[in-house]
């Protein structure tokens, strides 16, 4: 099931669970997950919302954005210790894939041309 990001606060509840999972078992990402929910944020379609996956009343680490008419979603790959970026669906073609060693300047230039 997919939680809608309404305002600040549910997205701030799955910024908590996702730094707390991270930190646990994901560092290489903890990192750039930040980063990449402030581009995120950034370059979302105006009048679409974010969503976030969440099962049981807790958030997951799955969320999906409309960028430039395009949907992708953004998932955490365990074996690879990276967040990927998907074309529409968890299970699309794997379009970018990141990490603490993504440097900030490639982030901005990957989200400046979505």
């Amino acid at each position: 099931m997919a939680l809608t990001v309404t305002d600040v606060d549910v997205m701030q509840e799955y910024l908590q669970g996702v730094m707390k999972r991270a930190a646990h078992h994901a560092g290489k990402v903890e990192k750039i997950a930040l980063a990449l929910a402030g581009a995120i944020t950034w370059r979302k379609d105006a009048g679409k919302p974010i969503r976030v996956m969440a099962q049981n009343g807790d958030t997951k680490n799955v969320l999906w954005v409309y960028i430039s008419g395009k949907r992708y979603a953004f998932s955490y790959n365990h074996q690879a210790g990276t967040i990927e970026m998907r074309e529409k669906t968890t299970h699309g073609r794997v379009l970018q894939s990141f990490s603490n060693a993504t440097s900030l300047s490639s982030l901005k230039t990957i989200f400046e041309n979505l």
